[in-house]
């Protein structure tokens, strides 16, 4: 029982000295992984991705391959200029930004740690135009930001009991290898993290400030969720509470809530900003 407890405050000490402020938004999550230890094994699962993955070269997908990278280009643009003016650099600085386009049916697109972005062409139907590109991509690259891939891994560790104490490299645990294997899905054809309801708001808000930054009217986003709900339509979705992503009707609601917010951080084409 002693041992127990000893363990189980251990645990706790651990949990209260491993806690990060994600930014903008100022929630405090668990980390008890650093940059340092997923990086590593995040580019090196999205190199075996690509590898594995037809990227979009032909003539038929190459303008819109184009679009993609240009307006994927333009969010980093803008998130980098803003994590290093607002004190928030090193978060990104081991960061190795790269957009790809992947011919897929499947309507997907996601952001590794490290900035690797892959959006399937599936999904340009329902994208469209820049706004709807940004709204998704913005949307993908906050959950990097955010570091929610570091905080499943490590809700992961504490739920199976892995310990990483100081700065024991992550590539020398096999067990917590695995958990990164396990969450995103390595070694099978798609590489997707499964986030939770509250990180998946969590990101849609910065999406909106990020795509804001970049230039894009935020306004443009709702639009975009009620394009993506409607052609998901007939697809088999669980009950909310059973679903690590939130219902479109909630999903669109917090939306429309957060564009005032976001509206601060956009300015159009003249450079005025939208009030």
């Amino acid at each position: 029982m002693k041992k127990i407890l000893i363990i189980g405050v251990t645990a706790i000490g651990l949990a209260f000295s491993s806690c990060s402020t994600v930014p903008l938004t100022g929630r405090s999550r668990l980390n008890l992984v650093s940059d340092d230890q997923v990086l590593p094994m995040a580019f090196q699962a999205y190199s075996e991705f690509l590898t594995e993955n037809k990227t979009a070269v032909l003539p038929s997908t190459n303008a819109q391959a184009q679009r993609v990278k240009r307006v994927g280009n333009s969010l980093i643009l803008s998130v980098k200029s803003y994590m290093n003016n607002n004190g928030y650099a090193d978060l990104i600085k081991d960061y190795k930004w790269e957009v790809n386009v992947v011919e897929n049916k499947e309507m997907n697109a996601w952001c590794m740690p490290g900035g690797k972005i892959v959006v399937y062409t599936g999904l340009l139907p329902v994208t469209q135009d820049d706004a709807g590109l940004a709204t998704v991509m913005g949307h993908e690259i906050a959950h990097a930001i955010a570091g929610h891939s570091a905080e499943r891994m490590s809700q992961q560790m504490v739920s199976q009991g892995i310990g990483v104490a100081g700065n024991v490299a992550l590539s020398k645990n096999s067990k917590t290898q695995s958990v990164f294997n396990t969450l995103y899905g390595v070694g099978t054809p798609l590489v997707m993290l499964n986030y939770s309801r509250n990180q998946e708001l969590e990101a849609d808000r910065l999406g909106l400030i990020f795509m804001a930054m970049a230039g894009y009217n935020p306004q443009s986003a709702t639009t975009f969720w009620q394009r993506m709900a409607t052609a998901s339509q007939g697809s088999q979705k669980p009950p909310e509470f059973l679903s690590t992503h939130p219902s479109d009707a909630t999903r669109i609601a917090q939306i429309q809530r957060s564009i005032p917010e976001a509206q601060k951080y956009y300015k159009s084409t003249t450079g005025k900003p939208i009030k």
